[in-house]
């Protein structure tokens, strides 16, 4: 797990420029969810990556710092966000002080933590009243095209987990309630493969055990997007808890 986590340094440049970021709806459903506006909420961003989704908690007015423990995602980060507060640490050993904060957001970060250490330390930066909000991206199997491609994914893993990896939701931190959102994005052909070439799991095997895997896809996906633009479309799902 840890390789995989970490394996985001060497390519995070290619992170930031093509994995997808989240619409406005899911923030509208965190603020409704955690029972207050992010306008000058106190929130931690952890495992912020290249901060897609730190960057959209600061826009929406929130008093946010990121938590990023990669030194390549972390020095993408300062590039892209240089007035947003980053300190390196991970959701394992919060660098963050008790009860000091109303909201924690794990966007696509929170099966790279240990929850029996992470639970703990949710706990313990929250203020009471605060919440913990999880989210994932993922697309949309219910569109057929996605759905083929997932199951070339998992011929080609050999597992059933795909490029998303295991996740499952925090014990011990009260009850999720649970939004899906569906929404999609217009992006080129290139983008998308790049996109898929992101994920930890062909950022293990390297570009020499991959490189096969893509040029077929290209050929699959070229004659369906024959104008060379891809519509990907994704369901992102919310969980979030009060303390």
């Amino acid at each position: 797990m840890t390789t995989r986590a970490r394996s985001f340094d060497s390519a995070a440049a290619l992170y930031a420029a093509s994995r997808p970021g989240y619409p406005p709806a899911l923030y509208d459903a965190l603020e409704e969810l955690a029972g207050r506006p992010l306008a000058g909420a106190r929130v931690a961003d952890v495992g912020a990556g290249t901060g897609i989704a730190t960057a959209l908690l600061h826009e929406r007015g929130a008093e946010v710092v990121a938590v990023e423990p990669g030194d390549g995602m972390a020095a993408e980060f300062r590039r892209a966000n240089p007035s947003i507060p980053l300190v390196r640490g991970d959701g394992d050993r919060l660098p963050l002080a008790s009860g000091a904060f109303d909201l924690l957001t794990y966007a696509q970060a929170w099966h790279w933590t240990d929850p029996a250490r992470s639970v703990p330390e949710a706990r313990r930066v929250l203020r009471p009243g605060g919440a913990l909000a999880v989210w994932w991206n993922d697309t949309d199997s219910d569109v057929p095209w996605i759905a083929e491609q997932e199951e070339r994914l998992r011929v080609f893993f050999r597992a059933a987990e795909g490029v998303n990896g295991f996740r499952t939701l925090p014990q011990g931190l009260g009850e999720f309630t649970t939004r899906a959102l569906r929404w999609s994005r217009r992006i080129t052909l290139d983008a998308h493969l790049a996109n898929l070439a992101s994920h930890s799991a062909f950022l293990v095997l390297g570009e020499a055990g991959t490189r096969e895997y893509f040029a077929a896809e290209r050929a699959l996906l070229t004659p369906l997007f024959p104008d060379g633009t891809v519509e990907e479309q994704y369901v992102v799902t919310l969980s979030l808890a009060r303390t």
